[in-house]
């Protein structure tokens, strides 16, 4: 069935899959006349609960710090047990239970479980990500880390090499691929990958590191998404911004060389579209931005495969890979605001094949075409990049200016209008990808489908004139592409930890960080030409 197993791991990482279930869950139907072109088996499994009913919950991993759950009990409505008696031992005495006081459930959670219209979610509402949470998880997913809280000043969680020490002595006393990934992993018939979403600039980049260790040791051949969240290093104290980069740099040094495709992530550092309006102190806003982007980029790996966009895992990595070890990717998106106005194509419901304009670039206005030579316009540019260019340290006039060469570039259309004649047969796809190759051109996969991007009552109005009572989902671009940009920002990390990591680290992180750099340089550029004028 080609079944893909989620990892969240940490804060960050559950309010951006947060929106990203509360979407999958948007796209079940329940009525004859309607047919979901999402293969629903990709992501959810089928169990059976506490009362003999079946139940189909998501293949994930969610692990957190004590507190980081907010409100969500690990035993839900689907799953509800009887909690088991207390055993005594040898002592006779009388137990003592000291229970701390559990979290009251949000508004908008207390109308779901009774059935009532939701009240409107505030960035003051939400406090947790189980806040805004319309999806039931199976108890086997919910991984509470309790030799951390959340927050806490006295223990900060925020050190790669505290992450990595707290998943060394949790695997040594549980074995936790064993204990909690495996279950996952041999149920799925064909499994398709793991998507791994994790911050890399805190100890979870640490604790994700030696995750994908032990994912390797047991999976060496499974495909492996790793999307890396980073938050922003400008406005931070110089002795964190120092600590945040070290952490980024062994993240990139040993998780993107274990990945199959690493995507890092963040808030974009150019100014937002117009259209886009959002608090960057709200997880929950920030989350949503960025899983609009990850949803819509990562829906054609779950499509069913009569839709005619079904693209694997694999097939997404052939296009980005060009060299072989190419596998860090930027991830951009557009959103075309017509939808915003007049879009009503309800999520799940295949639009009728009509003619319209060129069927690969949804927006006119925002996403454009760029040529190469004299080749026609192939390659679209967007309105946002998610790629964390900044690194708080100046930035040369060459590296700002200029433009950057593409190896690869896979795009992704989420269109209100499908014209009937798309697409290309494999034996044309293989000879234009050959030729491209050769004449040292971007390779380039388009995708488009019809199943618009949901706007749901637990999503953010973060879109301006979007609202899910006036337009009910939006026309979403999105692309990840390969170029010589990744090179220029590994670099400038590896110069900045350089200066800030102990002798011992130094060398083998930088020499690390220099191979990886060194696949990103286009081959008139892998020696320096500064010094020739």
């Amino acid at each position: 069935m080609h079944e893909i197993i989620s990892l969240q791991l940490g804060q960050r990482s559950n309010y951006l899959a947060t929106h990203f279930w509360n979407t999958q869950e948007s796209y079940f139907t329940y009525s004859t006349d309607e047919e979901s072109l999402v293969d629903h088996d990709i992501h959810f499994r089928p169990g059976i609960g506490a009362d003999g009913s079946e139940t189909f919950t998501p293949r994930t991993l969610i692990y957190d710090l004590k507190g980081g759950f907010g409100s969500l009990r690990k035993i839900n409505a689907l799953y509800e047990i009887e909690e088991p008696a207390v055993q005594h031992g040898v002592w006779n005495g009388p137990a003592v239970i000291q229970r701390q006081a559990a979290i009251q459930q949000s508004a908008y959670q207390q109308s779901l479980e009774e059935g009532l219209e939701p009240p409107q979610l505030t960035t003051e509402s939400v406090r947790y990500w189980s806040d805004f949470n319309r999806v039931y998880f199976n108890p086997k997913s919910i991984v509470q880390l309790n030799e951390y809280e959340l927050g806490s000043t006295l223990m900060p969680f925020e050190s790669w090499g505290v992450g990595e020490d707290l998943f060394n002595s949790l695997d040594k006393e549980h074995d936790l691929l064993d204990r909690d990934l495996r279950v996952f992993a041999e149920e799925a018939d064909h499994m398709q990958g793991i998507q791994v979403i994790a911050a890399v600039d805190d100890a979870w980049g640490g604790f994700a590191a030696r995750y994908m260790d032990r994912i390797r040791d047991e999976y060496g051949k499974t495909t492996v998404y790793f999307w890396g969240l980073e938050g922003g290093v400008k406005s931070v104290p110089r002795e964190k911004r120092f600590m945040k980069l070290s952490n980024i740099a062994r993240s990139l040094s040993e998780i993107a060389t274990q990945a199959s495709l690493y995507i890092p992530m963040t808030m974009p550092t150019a100014r937002l579209p117009p259209y886009v309006v959002l608090d960057p102190q709200s997880p929950w806003h920030v989350s949503g931005l960025l899983s609009a982007a990850l949803e819509s980029m990562s829906l054609p790996s779950r499509l069913k495969i009569q839709s005619g966009s079904r693209q694997t895992m694999d097939a997404l990595i052939s296009v980005l890979n060009v060299n072989g070890n190419q596998n860090i990717a930027k991830l951009r998106m557009s959103v075309d605001q017509s939808t915003a106005l007049n879009g009503h194509n309800r999520p799940g419901r295949l639009a009728t094949p009509v003619e319209s304009r060129d069927p690969r670039v949804p927006s006119q206005e925002r996403v454009v075409t760029r040529s190469h030579g004299d080749e026609k316009p192939d390659l679209a540019i967007f309105d946002m990049d998610f790629f964390p260019a900044e690194t708080g340290e100046q930035i040369s006039w060459q590296q700002r200016n200029k433009e950057p060469h593409v190896f690869g570039q896979a795009e992704a259309f989420r269109v209100q209008e499908v014209t009937s004649s798309q697409g290309t047969n494999a034996e044309d796809e293989g000879y234009e990808r050959a030729r491209r190759r050769a004449a040292g051109l971007p390779l380039i996969h388009k995708t488009t489908t019809p199943l618009l991007f949901p706007l749901l009552d637990s999503f953010p109005h973060i879109f301006a004139h979007a609202h899910a009572s006036v337009s009910p989902s939006l026309a979403i671009s999105t692309s990840l592409s390969t170029d010589t940009t990744v090179a220029t920002r590994v670099k400038n990390i590896q110069s900045i930890v350089s200066r800030a990591i102990g002798v011992s680290e130094r060398e083998a992180l930088s020499n690390s960080l220099g191979e990886i750099a060194e696949a990103y340089e286009e081959g008139w550029d892998s020696g320096s030409d500064e010094d020739e004028d």
